[in-house]
């Protein structure tokens, strides 16, 4: 098991990371116990959930199921050493407190409220799961608008980080974090930081894959040289990878029977992207899900893969990855088929 710095700290984390989202939705509690079982059997030391999750629908009436999942397999087992990440959602979210911002008010109520459900006294990453300012993640990069309020943008993030710092003196977060940020964004809150408004962001959670490649330029700069990790999620492109939906094949509850479009993913494009990385995986006699997540520790900034399974076999399979180092011929006809189909979403 290789393990990857967090941040500029003495924790580690495994290179993969077990995801969550479903656990409450498409994953019963069962399986979910029995996914944290297995993976700690694997040496898999890190799960990353957040307060709204389950998706697959996201409901109201839903939000902080999984984290309590968690919570009552870690009050059956002891926890296991299994730490833990979870996340605060920003702006807009209807479904957790009607859409409020991230702010002091909110992120000290949320810690509370996530620390009872995960019955834990300190959370070992708490992130910002997406700017209140917006971004450009989910397919919003075809037509993102940069905000013009800097001013009031940089009061928010000052804020909110010195919120996330009275947390940390309280012993209840030791690590803190950012997700579906930009370059620009994380290099606010490293400033912030280093002007002691609060704690350093360690990690930055995300997507990030064979055919989600915008990390690639400026915020791959920017986590190589202030050593900042990557939490890619999605990076199967959320099952595109293994090939299970080639040839317009939706296979019986996958997660496509519930999101047809993939979250903005569902275009021509990705199919013949996939078709170009299949063969890579054929010519080179690897298995294609192995190959997408071992491809990750090939990258030039410290990653770990975020890997969720809707299914106790799909955990499995995934897992196998473990330790596989490519070659440089594999990785070099990986970088051609990007080449020859890239932003295929």
């Amino acid at each position: 098991m290789r393990k990857i710095p967090l941040g500029q700290s003495d924790t580690l984390l495994p290179e993969i990371t077990l995801g969550s989202m479903t656990w409450g939705s498409q994953t019963s509690e069962a399986d979910a116990y029995r996914q944290l079982d297995y993976a700690t059997d694997r040496g898999i030391d890190w799960v990353d959930v957040a307060e709204m999750y389950p998706v697959n629908p996201i409901l109201a009436e839903t939000v902080g199921d999984t984290e309590a999942i968690i919570g009552r397999w870690r009050a059956k087992t002891g926890g296991r050493d299994m730490k833990i990440a979870t996340k605060v959602s920003g702006a807009g979210m209807k479904a957790v407190r009607d859409g409020a911002p991230i702010s002091a008010a909110t992120i000290e109520a949320a810690v509370e409220a996530s620390l009872r459900r995960l019955q834990v006294e300190c959370i070992d990453l708490y992130q910002f799961h997406w700017p209140n300012r917006g971004s450009y993640h989910f397919r919003q990069n075809w037509t993102y608008a940069p905000p013009v309020n800097k001013a009031e943008i940089l009061r928010d993030m000052e804020a909110s980080l010195q919120a996330v710092d009275r947390l940390v003196a309280a012993g209840k977060i030791a690590h803190f974090g950012l997700s579906n940020e930009t370059a620009w964004g994380l290099s606010q809150w490293l400033r912030l930081a280093d002007a002691g408004a609060g704690p350093r962001v360690a990690a930055i959670q995300n997507e990030y894959s064979l055919m989600a490649r915008l990390f690639d330029t400026d915020l791959a700069e920017a986590c190589a040289l202030e050593q900042v990790t990557l939490l890619a999620f999605s990076p199967l492109a959320t099952g595109l990878l293994t090939g299970k939906y080639q040839g317009d094949a939706i296979p019986a509850a996958s997660r496509k029977t519930l999101n047809p479009t993939l979250g903005g993913r569902h275009q021509p494009r990705a199919y013949e992207a996939v078709d170009a990385y299949l063969a890579v995986a054929a010519k080179h006699g690897l298995d294609p899900v192995h190959m997408a997540v071992a491809w990750l520790q090939t990258r030039p900034f410290p990653v770990t893969a975020l890997l969720g399974a809707t299914t106790q076999d799909q955990l499995e399979h995934g897992l196998d990855a473990i330790g596989l180092e490519l070659t440089a011929d594999v990785v070099e006809d990986l970088d051609a088929a990007h080449r020859a189909h890239p932003m295929p979403f």
